[in-house]
């Protein structure tokens, strides 16, 4: 009975050890860039508060791309997992699982325009505008969000559940102020910056699927990447984290899936 017993826990710590017991951890990064011109800057109208938001330079910021090196702002990226499947979680992340994140009101717009945070974290919406605005977020998982932030003021959410894709955020007293919010259970997502550049720290080895996305197309499907063309099909593709540093180098998203 007892050799049986010695047995069933060997078996069910070589089931558990890949999970468990990873002890090599890799950072995945890369760079989304734009396959065609440069588009111009397009700029948007104060319909409402004129007096405040009619004084700020509104950009439409649904495709930035930077003039300099074609690097696509705000595409998302995170781990896929299955129903039921789980990732371990690197230690450095435990000095941020609880803290707070912040989605402002600025300037008549969503700062940052693309926001990402945990379930375990707490969304913190500011208003550092001088005139109220509505906070409308429309979660599929959770519940819906449609607070007043009154100027100067501010508000906390948590999310108990994390959200398929990333939920639009917007304002219904001024039309032209919209934003996204990712909600996962893990901490493994990034938002590419100005630049493109995009990281994901401290993931498991081995091979794991990943998934991007970008408000435009929704789902990156198409992509150049090496020189040749891929297809992802959802947005999805694995990739095999190595120990250490695994960079992807430049991505490039043709213009025609943003039109």
């Amino acid at each position: 009975m007892h050799i049986k017993i010695v047995l069933l826990a060997v078996l069910a710590m070589a089931v558990a050890s890949p999970i468990a017991n990873a002890e090599e951890w890799g950072n995945l990064s890369g760079t989304f860039v734009y396959g065609g011109d440069v588009p111009a800057e397009k700029l948007l109208s104060a319909t409402k508060d004129q007096e405040v938001c009619g004084k700020e330079k509104l950009v439409n910021e649904a495709l930035l791309v930077n003039s300099t090196n074609k690097g696509i702002a705000n595409v998302v990226g995170y781990l896929y997992l299955k129903k039921k499947e789980t990732a371990p979680v690197h230690e450095s992340y435990a000095e941020t699982e609880k803290t707070e994140v912040t989605l402002d009101n600025i300037a008549c717009r969503f700062d940052p325009h693309v926001t990402a945070m945990r379930t375990t974290q707490t969304l913190v919406i500011g208003n550092q505008d001088s005139v109220g605005h509505n906070t409308k977020i429309d979660a599929a998982k959770n519940p819906a969000i449609n607070d007043i932030v009154p100027a100067n003021g501010t508000t906390k959410k948590t999310f108990s559940e994390a959200e398929r894709l990333p939920i639009r955020v917007s304002c219904s007293v001024h039309p032209w102020m919209t934003g996204w919010l990712l909600v996962k259970d893990n901490p493994y997502f990034a938002v590419s910056d100005t630049d493109g550049k995009f990281e994901i720290k401290n993931l498991p080895v081995g091979k794991w699927t990943f998934q991007f996305w970008h408000e435009g197309p929704g789902y990156i499907k198409e992509v150049k990447k090496g020189g040749a063309d891929e297809t992802w099909k959802k947005g999805r593709v694995e990739f095999e984290i190595k120990a250490g540093d695994n960079d992807l180098g430049e991505i490039e998203i043709p213009a025609s899936i943003f039109e």
